[in-house]
């Protein structure tokens, strides 16, 4: 489980006149084990700052943020992150990619490509193994750091706006396919997203944010059987929530000074 209590993140201020900004306050929420939280609010309110948090990627000031427990003062094996921009190694091809985690953590050359072929059929890659990122779309891109991540069989996986610099249709496709990882390897996941319509489609529950500082404004559950059809966005359940999102983010943007 991943608990967040009472959190704080403030960054210094970059000019000469010193202070400083406070990006996170008093965040409580928890992640059950298995369990699919997306996460949205309006730009600037911090999302990014708390997945890189639960990642270990960055410090904070206050509060208390662990899983299962134990503090979270680092990255740890249980967490692995997909990134927005892809975050490839340009230099070697997509098989060296997925198994780059597998390699770091001294898999024999033999289990990791295995490992690696599997999950490159898994994602739809087969036969794209030795090409390089730079001759793979964005949306190929996007398989890959997937199934690099899930090369290292992470418990967890922090997911940071993954498909949001892809077209419309390429998104449609990978959310099915997250969904049916999913399905498959029930992992537990925090998706950071600014698209209502991704956030509901995806999530047991949706975490909503305030403006910056980001608070935790609601823990809204997604009552939408799984597995997820392809129409379920045509069902009024699913439009009932997408639309409670669109009047509490409007409500906070156009309440701001």
């Amino acid at each position: 489980m991943i608990r967040v209590k009472n959190l704080t993140k403030e960054f210094g201020s970059m000019d000469n006149g010193g202070g400083s900004v406070l990006a996170l306050s008093s965040i409580d929420f928890e992640v059950r084990d298995n369990e699919f939280v997306t996460v949205i609010g309006p730009s600037g309110c911090g999302k990014t700052t708390l997945l890189r948090i639960i990642a270990g990627l960055i410090s904070y000031q206050h509060g208390e943020v662990s899983i299962d427990s134990h503090p979270v003062v680092g990255p740890g094996p249980e967490r692995a992150v997909v990134f927005q921009n892809f975050a490839l190694l340009p230099w070697t091809d997509v098989l060296g990619n997925v198994t780059f985690g597998l390699d770091v953590r001294g898999a024999t050359k033999n289990d990791s490509q295995a490992k690696a072929k599997e999950l490159i059929k898994l994602v739809g890659l087969e036969g794209f193994e030795r090409r390089l990122p730079k001759e793979l779309s964005g949306g190929m891109q996007q398989r890959v750091g997937l199934a690099r991540a899930l090369a290292v069989n992470p418990r967890i996986l922090l997911m940071d706006e993954p498909f949001g610099a892809l077209d419309e249709q390429t998104r449609r496709l990978l959310q099915e396919q997250l969904l049916q990882l999913w399905e498959r390897e029930r992992k537990t996941v925090v998706f950071i997203t600014h698209s209502m319509e991704e956030a509901v489609m995806l999530g047991d529950r949706v975490m909503l944010m305030t403006p910056r500082p980001g608070k935790v404004k609601e823990m809204i559950d997604i009552p939408l059987k799984r597995p997820r059809p392809p129409d379920i966005e045509k069902s009024a359940a699913f439009i009932e929530i997408k639309e409670y999102l669109w009047e509490n983010l409007r409500a906070m943007q156009t309440d701001q000074p």
